[in-house]
């Protein structure tokens, strides 16, 4: 019989053994230090998530992050994974139910997920659970030396510089769609050390930027003023901000999926979509 509590009190290091040992079949792998800058940036919280423990072993977790989404206060599913020997035992779920009254008590209004689409399973078990479609998204992954990177142009009335959080409070207008859960501003205002921003500007109005976590190669936002397109804004932002990339690829991870103006610029530079994620919600009662 298993028992499900929360991961407060919980070393990260077995937290990580865990982790690990779940996704050691996925390509990509990550170290400990990646999982605990992905995990801040994306609002972990320990005291509201869970785990399931046999012989006091931790076999399954679910990592929430916590934060605003839309205006209304949101547990966010950053990471959920069982131990193979584990499996098929509906540990994520019972996982999910117990978490339930301790995210209401906490004031969360909505629980929100990606899933891959391809990963039937998952969506039939969190459709059963209450979960809705709310939007489909692209991921793109590259190595970096396969980026097409277009030849520098010199345009004296450009100017790129790095930014700080305060040049990007009113930005919203450049976008074609709301950032996901990983992408938005209060993902980056958590970690913003973590980041490299650069704007392109001319006549000292920003008419593009663009936001990359180094360590992982992530750009997690690249727009241009909707006025400003299709003048080279985009490519030139991206050439100069992979300068800093200190990874051995290059992703974008949760673009709109009918969003074809992103599509064809990453299409451009030589990154076509690797797959594709449901972002699925469920209000809490």
């Amino acid at each position: 019989m298993e028992i499900i509590k929360s991961l407060e009190k919980i070393h990260f290091n077995e937290i990580y053994a865990t982790f690990s040992e779940a996704f050691k079949e996925y390509e990509v792998q990550i170290d400990k230090d990646e999982l605990q800058i992905m995990l801040q940036r994306r609002g972990y919280v320990p005291e509201l998530s869970f785990g399931a423990f046999k012989d006091h072993q931790l076999v399954a977790f679910t990592f929430n992050g916590i934060g605003m989404y839309h205006g209304v206060k949101t547990a966010y599913d950053t990471g959920s994974g069982t131990i193979k020997a584990y499996r098929g035992q509906g540990l994520i779920t019972k996982i999910f139910n117990h978490s339930l009254p301790f995210l209401k008590e906490a004031g969360v209004s909505h629980y929100l997920l990606e899933v891959l689409q391809h990963n039937t399973q998952a969506v039939s078990l969190y459709k059963d659970l209450g979960f809705k479609v709310c939007r489909e998204f692209n991921y793109f992954l590259e190595p970096k030396e396969s980026i097409t990177l277009l030849h520098e142009i010199k345009d004296p009335t450009h100017q790129i510089k790095p930014i700080g959080l305060s040049s990007l409070k009113e930005i919203n207008d450049f976008w074609d769609f709301n950032p996901s859960w990983q992408n938005s501003m209060e993902a980056i205002e958590r970690r913003p050390e973590n980041f490299k921003m650069l704007g392109l500007f001319r006549e000292q109005k920003m008419k593009g930027y663009c936001i990359l976590e180094p360590n992982s190669g992530d750009i997690a936002q690249i727009a241009v003023d909707k006025d400003y397109r299709r003048k080279g804004v985009g490519s030139l932002l991206l050439r100069e901000i992979l300068k800093y990339n200190q990874s051995n690829t290059v992703k974008l991870i949760n673009s709109e999926r009918g969003c074809n103006s992103i599509t064809s610029f990453l299409d451009k530079h030589a990154m076509t979509p690797k797959g594709m994620q449901y972002e699925m919600v469920k209000t809490l009662e």
